[in-house]
């Protein structure tokens, strides 16, 4: 799945950045350039960085500024062709074979796999979509699945394409821009990075984290919005089984705006831990910080 796209949707980085900031999703230049290649290159996306830091919402905008279908595969432990590819409608074979019997008629085995019984799972979906503009095919968090299932990809990695041995080949007659994103859970295998442009998400900087939470809660006070996003940058830095992310950051805000919090004092700060805190652990990790974060002056109220 490699070429240059003849007719590419972006002029530049700088038309991603401002195409995905009207589908109100903020990038850095890092990130946009990689999306401006990958989409120019005609090359799939590996996206890698610590859960929260917007590597599916990164998918999902790029659907919303190209104004075409979001195909999502959600990786897990066990993912096979049949959930991700395609497999067989069993039950319609199962008719079929009872009506020739009904009928005195003989079926061959190609008769039972024709394209009218054929399922699509994602993968197939988006080779065989047929709009006028290509999908966005999100395979999100493959670090979830199996190496067995990373094999499979490779085919469709390279060209585009999804071989049904009984059947045929079936090719995209525009590629879908496929993003894949990792958590790192797992190293993925040097052959499916070999077939992917590659970028690392960063957590955002307070500035930026505060606007994009300023558009998701946009009820909220502004001073209380950066004083949040300053506290989570400086939580990140600590020894946490999971450190919070933009999604969590996101829910305390809008945690704190619902108890009409205005500015961000240490009782808050307490009786919302569980918003951006995920264990135990994690939560006592954090108390115990409270008065090393270097947090603002109002939550040492």
């Amino acid at each position: 799945m490699s070429g240059v796209v003849t007719d590419p949707p972006f002029t530049d980085p700088a038309d991603v950045a401002r195409r995905l900031d009207e589908a109100d999703y903020l990038v850095d230049e890092g990130t946009s350039t990689a999306l401006f290649l990958a989409m120019a290159l005609g090359r799939p996306l590996l996206l890698e960085g610590e859960p929260g830091v917007g590597k599916t919402a990164a998918a999902k905008a790029m659907a919303t500024a190209l104004d075409t279908p979001l195909i999502r595969l959600q990786c897990y432990e066990g993912l096979t062709a049949g959930a991700a590819l395609y497999e067989w409608n069993h039950q319609r074979q199962l008719l079929a074979i009872r009506l020739a019997e009904s009928r005195q008629e003989k079926l061959a085995e190609a008769d039972l796999f024709g394209e009218e019984f054929l399922q699509e799972r994602p993968i197939l979906r988006a080779v065989r979509h047929s709009g006028p503009v290509a999908p966005v095919l999100l395979i999100d968090e493959i670090d979830r699945s199996d190496e067995e299932f990373e094999a499979l990809l490779l085919e469709f990695l390279g060209e585009a394409a999804v071989t049904v041995p009984e059947l045929r080949t079936f090719e995209a007659a525009r590629p879908p821009f496929v993003v894949l994103t990792s958590n790192r859970s797992r190293e993925l295998h040097d052959a499916l990075r070999r077939r992917c442009l590659y970028h690392w998400i960063d957590f955002p900087a307070a500035e930026r984290a505060a606007e994009i939470v300023r558009r998701r809660v946009p009820h909220a006070r502004t001073p209380l919005i950066a004083s949040a996003a300053q506290f989570v940058g400086r939580v990140r830095r600590l020894e946490l089984e999971k450190p919070p992310g933009m999604a969590e950051t996101i829910d305390w805000v809008s945690a704190l705006s619902v108890l009409k919090t205005s500015e961000l004092l240490r009782a808050d700060i307490l009786s919302t831990l569980g918003a951006i805190a995920k264990s135990p652990d994690d939560r006592d990790t954090i108390t115990d910080a409270l008065d090393e974060l270097g947090h603002p002056e109002s939550a040492s109220a």
